[in-house]
């Protein structure tokens, strides 16, 4: 039997939303290769390669994902082939071919799926979010925005991730809040994603989120937003309907069977 052909699952999210945590999870895994080792900040793909331009004015803190110039969709004038195999000769020195998953998380990944999945056709995506009071004030700590700025942007940032959503064949969205209250019932989620057996890496989580018990509290029509995600004003944390598309069926139905049993734990 010939090996399976190398395919990338694209972790993506706001900044301090747990995409490192959930990058080194994932990447724990035999069958997952992340990009490793390298002289750029968390390992990040999107510094290592030359096929979309990324300078400072890109993926800023705060700025980025809502900023029209940096949602990159299948109109994308990068959506060409010299941008794949630029991209492609890029990571390759930090992959490991032997392995059929390559892991890459970079927090713009979550405005360039459409143009990712038009690039790399059988690449799937993992989406993270976190309660945007809690991102809010996480991020305080790097950009000097106002908390009803940064809470705003967060929702606005989920809105366009909810608009790409249906152009994408291979989407997992998950929550931070549930990756660290059952972090088991959300790995092995994770994992049947993949298609790949569960696996264990022994990471301790903690809930970071109780760092923030303090944090700024969303009101008026920003508290209202906050519900269409499973969240509520103060830090609360309700049900979150799954969201999990895949062109294999059966990869589909027993990701969203790990889901809908771990909310019916709630």
């Amino acid at each position: 039997m010939s090996q399976r052909p190398n395919r990338f699952v694209f972790v993506a999210g706001l900044h301090r939303t747990g995409t490192s945590l959930l990058a080194r999870i994932l990447g724990a895994h035999t069958a997952v290769g992340g990009i490793e080792g390298t002289p750029v900040p968390e390992n990040e793909g999107c510094y290592l390669q030359g096929g979309i331009p990324h300078t400072a004015c890109d993926g800023r803190p705060g700025h980025y994902a809502t900023d029209p110039h940096q949602h990159h969709t299948e109109g994308s004038r990068w959506n060409t082939l010299e941008t794949q195999q630029r991209i492609l000769s890029d990571w390759s020195p930090w992959l490991d071919r032997g392995k059929p998953w390559w892991l890459e998380k970079s927090p713009v990944n979550l405005t360039r799926m459409r143009l990712y999945q038009q690039l790399f056709p059988t690449s799937q995506f993992v989406v993270i979010l976190r309660h945007p009071e809690m991102m809010a004030a996480a991020l305080a700590k790097w950009v000097d925005h106002e908390p009803d700025a940064l809470i705003r942007y967060a929702l606005d940032a989920y809105d366009l991730v909810a608009g790409d959503l249906p152009f994408l064949h291979a989407a997992l969205v998950i929550r931070y809040e549930d990756l660290v209250a059952r972090p088991d019932v959300t790995r092995q989620a994770l994992f049947a994603f993949l298609d790949c057996e569960d696996h264990d890496p022994g990471i301790a989580l903690r809930d970071g989120n109780a760092d923030y018990a303090a944090a700024y509290r969303a009101t008026g029509d920003l508290a209202g937003r906050l519900t269409n995600w499973g969240y509520g004003a103060g830090g609360k944390v309700a049900g979150f309907t799954p969201l999990c598309a895949h062109p294999l069926r059966r990869v589909e139905e027993a990701t969203v069977r790990v889901l809908t049993a771990q909310a019916d734990e709630k």
